[in-house]
């Protein structure tokens, strides 16, 4: 603990790039773990929803059924750590491969959350880029049973985030390498680093200069070029790290 406080302090610009271990803690499931959603059911693949109205209406079936885990979680107390380590100024970015919205409810502004995954907290046209939010889609789906369409261009519409076989957002990943290559710490914290081409980004820090950090339940295949690993809760490590009262 007393490393990690000295590495923040000693920062000048510091990246957090956060999985899904920093969102189990409040309470939404994780998706590739062992128990985890991807091996309870075989996740919709991007071609598989373009092609098959079938598949759309199940993709939105499962994406309402899972809402009410999203819709009851709330920041704690690692998200809270980041974001006040944002608000100081020592956080200049967060890359996250998670698609929950906490680190905005947190309080971290959007202009510094680089979402490599998308958000689940509303949806897109697929052609148009227009933006929907849920509840309209879920009142017409739970009264129609069809998957929604594009009010202005007749486009699929789908829930803003980055399904198996589609392509990753080019501006996040700009962004999250440009952040990467600016940073002299980057904390790696609640992923298993083993997703690709997200997993690049602690190496790519490393080789660069920068501090690396590992903070996970789990060892992680990046644990052997890190400075520091530490296996332990995130809001247990992050909370006293970042004097945070809660």
């Amino acid at each position: 603990m007393n490393e990690l406080k000295r590495a923040i302090a000693e920062a000048h610009r510091i990246v957090a790039f956060t999985g899904a271990g920093i969102s189990t803690e409040s309470g939404i499931p994780d998706f590739r773990s062992p128990g985890g959603i991807w091996t309870k059911m075989a996740p919709i693949y991007f071609d598989d929803f373009i092609s098959s109205d079938e598949m759309r209406r199940e993709a939105w079936r499962r994406k309402f059924a899972m809402d009410e885990s999203f819709a009851k979680a709330m920041p704690n107390k690692g998200h809270m750590a980041l974001a006040k380590l944002a608000d100081e100024g020592r956080i200049s970015h967060i890359i996250t491969q998670n698609i929950d919205n906490l680190h905005q409810d947190s309080g971290v502004p959007d202009d510094k959350v680089i979402e490599l995954h998308g958000n689940t907290t509303y949806a897109r046209c697929l052609d148009c880029r227009e933006r929907y939010e849920l509840e309209p889609l879920r009142a017409a789906f739970e009264e129609t049973g069809e998957a929604p369409l594009c009010v202005s261009c007749g486009g699929y519409v789908k829930t803003a985030t980055i399904s198996f076989g589609q392509a990753m957002p080019e501006a996040e990943m700009e962004r999250a390498h440009e952040a990467t290559l600016l940073c002299d710490l980057f904390i790696a914290i609640g992923s298993s680093l083993q997703v690709y081409p997200a997993a690049g980004f602690p190496i790519l820090a490393k080789r660069n200069g920068a501090r690396l950090v590992i903070i996970n339940r789990d060892p992680t295949e990046l644990d052997e070029i890190a400075d520091l690993v530490i296996n332990d809760e995130i809001g247990a490590t992050l909370g006293p790290v970042a004097m945070l009262n809660m």
